[in-house]
Formats: structure tokens, C-alpha cells, sequence
């Protein structure tokens, strides 16, 4: 057992889009990723996803509307929902769901993580 410094954690890595794993728990993984720019549309069949902004904010895009998500606030977007988020400024976010779950959803492309490092 040991405590995790999140500010740590994102100082470790500067990429986007890229998810790390953070902690793992009952099968579930806690991922931090830097957004930046716009990802892809994509759902996941099986997995629904916690999205929580620790610094900065996006927005989180679906086909009918969007949600601004800033510092402090989380999103759980549901399995099957088709989305998209975008940061028009960095932001970092820590998503917490299941480990099956692909960070491109059910696409495959070059933004797809099939493995991802612990950190």
C-alpha cells in the first residue's frame, strides 16, 4: 500500500492521448492521460468510463450535445454511447474503468494503446 501524488504522476509523462496505468483495483484500472486537441468518436461495447479533470478542462462531445468538464468534475459515460473528448488546452484527466477497456474504443488506429506502461 502506498499513496499516489497525482501532480507526480503527470509530471512523469508529456505526451497526449496516451494513458497510463496509475493503480489497479478489483479489475478496474486508474489511468491518467494528458487530452489535447481532439480524439477520435468511439464507444465501447462492454465498459462504461469515469472521466474526473484533475487540472485544466475539455469537453466531452457525443453526437446530440456536449458537456464542459472542469477541475474537480467527473463524467461516466455509459457503454454503447458514442463519444468524442476534446481539449482546446491541456488537461489532465484521470479515468477510472474497467482494464479490458481499449482507449479507442471499438476502433482501431493510430491513436490505439494496446498496452499500457505503469507508472
Amino acid at each position: 500500500m502506498y499513496k499516489v501524488n497525482l501532480r507526480e504522476k503527470f509530471d512523469s509523462f508529456t505526451e497526449h492521448w496516451s494513458p497510463k496505468i496509475a493503480g489497479d483495483l478489483n479489475g478496474q484500472q486508474i489511468k491518467l492521460v494528458r487530452f489535447l486537441g481532439s480524439f477520435v468518436w468511439h464507444h465501447h461495447e462492454n465498459e462504461d468510463e469515469l472521466f474526473f479533470v484533475v487540472k485544466g478542462r475539455f469537453r466531452m462531445e457525443f453526437r446530440d450535445r456536449h458537456v464542459w468538464l472542469e477541475e474537480g468534475e467527473f463524467l461516466i459515460v455509459p457503454r454503447g454511447i458514442e463519444h468524442r473528448p476534446v481539449a482546446d488546452e491541456e488537461a489532465q484527466v484521470m479515468l477510472f474503468e474497467p482494464a479490458s477497456t481499449l482507449n479507442t474504443g471499438n476502433l482501431r488506429n493510430e491513436r490505439t494503446k494496446e498496452r499500457l506502461e505503469k507508472i
